[in-house]
């Protein structure tokens, strides 16, 4: 196990020279292709084929837009991949994505990644750099650096094409809450409670445990190696795989990364919070310095802007962590947009993912994803009815956005510009989640005030040997 003392002497080495170094300007012969004719499909290359992989194959291929050339997988013989493989057997496949841009980077022009979090970054960053067009799931990266790197390669390459995938960016809510914000009804909001209670876990695990679990043998089909990525190196264990990674501070986001994007994205974006100025750890129940807490309690203090009002967001998470809900909120209705948590039902009798907006003269509340907002109570909301806009419909879901976008009939809805201060807010809820303490952050240095570890934490540590070069913009 790291000792905070390497930690920080390690991080502040990064923060120095490789996380923020160089400029690496490497293109490739399909890099006068970025932008294709509308009239032919997006040559397309999947990066994770397994389990949500696997979802965002079938939601592409729906779109009718995407020609899939290649596969990508670290575990191409587990039964979790196979169906993407039997639904586009003349696709190349491959184990390690820089194998797969080496060999045939000239045959595709987008990726789409659904790797688990911490890896998220190397093949976002080579995508990049080599002009390829970018889907990459919710949270951008792992590290508040990480994400950064990305939105300053992103602006720095502006003709590559880039989608985070939070879908709720290209449905009703997201529309809805543009055209009230415009029309004035969302006007004033000075505080927001956002919640995931259901049980998101896939483990009973002690959480007085002193350090990380047994080697196990690597699965024969399986490239580790790979999987570990740039993070630093672990011995194999079942309990980092599958959706286990996103339990662990080294591999995932927990609650927060997993569900604030499909939260909170509408209500950050168009009352542009931007990033906090202080997060505080109010419940973290059963911390400990290995995994996420069971249940956590975060606040996120936003400052005036404009003349905006500060906005409080208060998240809670876990299913002994239920938020109180104001007079008059009615039922947690079950929305289709919600998807199951973990393979489970989401159950109706308890208060679904989603939030409560407090604005100086109306209530809001809505769901996750793209679930639509409603004012309460009930008579305020038919006192209100009639001043409602007229809610325009979506032009096309958020994976038909992004391919349009790559044909340059569209431009996507959750560009990394977009998308990297939302994933940057997550990153410091997570800081906060495993150093159980508040941070105060600088919005302008983008540093944390009078805590050198807090502040080496955003940079996380170094990359392990052979990777440090994904870290050059």
């Amino acid at each position: 196990m790291t000792t905070r003392r390497d930690f920080l002497r390690n991080t502040a080495l990064a923060s120095a020279g490789i996380a923020l170094s160089g400029i690496y300007t490497k293109t490739n012969a399909a890099s006068y292709s970025r932008i294709v004719g509308a009239n032919r499909k997006v040559n397309l290359a999947h990066i994770g084929i397994g389990n949500r992989g696997w979802e965002i194959i079938n939601d592409f291929d729906k779109t009718k837009l995407a020609n899939v050339v290649a596969l990508c997988d670290v575990d191409l013989g587990a039964e979790h991949t196979q169906k993407a493989m039997a639904k586009f057997p003349n696709a190349k496949r491959f184990k390690d994505f820089r194998e797969m841009f080496d060999k045939i980077g000239n045959e595709f022009e987008a990726v789409a990644i659904a790797t688990p979090d911490f890896a998220h970054f190397p093949s976002v960053m080579l995508a990049i750099k080599e002009g390829k067009h970018v889907y990459v799931e919710k949270p951008m990266g792992r590290t508040f650096n990480e994400v950064e790197l990305m939105i300053k390669a992103a602006r720095k390459y502006p003709k590559v094409v880039t989608q985070m995938g939070n879908q709720g960016h290209s449905e009703g809510n997201y529309f809805q809450f543009k055209a009230w914000k415009e029309a004035g009804i969302i006007k004033d909001v000075t505080a927001i409670t956002a919640h995931m209670n259901n049980a998101r876990r896939w483990h009973g695990w002690d959480p007085n445990i002193k350090k990380f679990p047994g080697a196990e043998p690597i699965p024969e089909t399986m490239d580790w190696d790979t999987w570990l990525s740039a993070q630093s190196y672990h011995d194999y264990n079942k309990d980092f795989h599958y959706g286990q990674w996103r339990c662990w501070y080294d591999f995932g986001m927990g609650a927060l990364g997993d569900w604030g994007a499909h939260i909170l994205d509408t209500a950050h974006e168009f009352l542009d919070l931007g990033l906090p100025e202080e997060v505080n750890p109010v419940k973290l129940s059963k911390h400990n310095e290995y995994f996420f807490p069971m249940s956590s309690t975060i606040e996120f203090k936003f400052p005036k802007r404009g003349k905006m009002p500060p906005v409080v967001i208060t998240w809670y998470d876990g299913v002994d962590n239920i938020p109180p809900v104001p007079e008059g909120y009615g039922v947690s209705e079950l929305d289709p947009n919600i998807p199951s948590v973990g393979g489970g039902k989401i159950q109706p009798a308890k208060l679904n993912p989603g939030k409560e907006i407090y604005s100086k003269n109306l209530i809001f509340k809505g769901g996750s994803h793209g679930s639509t907002l409603s004012i309460i109570p009930d008579d305020k909301a038919r006192e209100m009815e009639r001043k409602l806009p007229v809610v325009p419909k979506s032009p096309s879901n958020h994976f038909a956005n992004f391919l349009l976008a790559c044909q340059g009939e569209e431009k996507t809805r959750s560009p990394f510009e977009i998308a990297g201060p939302l994933s940057q807010v997550f990153c410091l809820g997570v800081a906060v989640q495993r150093l159980n303490r508040r941070i105060v952050f600088d919005r302008k240095t983008k540093r944390v005030v009078d805590d050198v570890f807090a502040d080496a934490f955003l940079t996380g540590a170094p990359p392990r040997k052979g990777w440090e070069h994904f870290y050059e913009i």
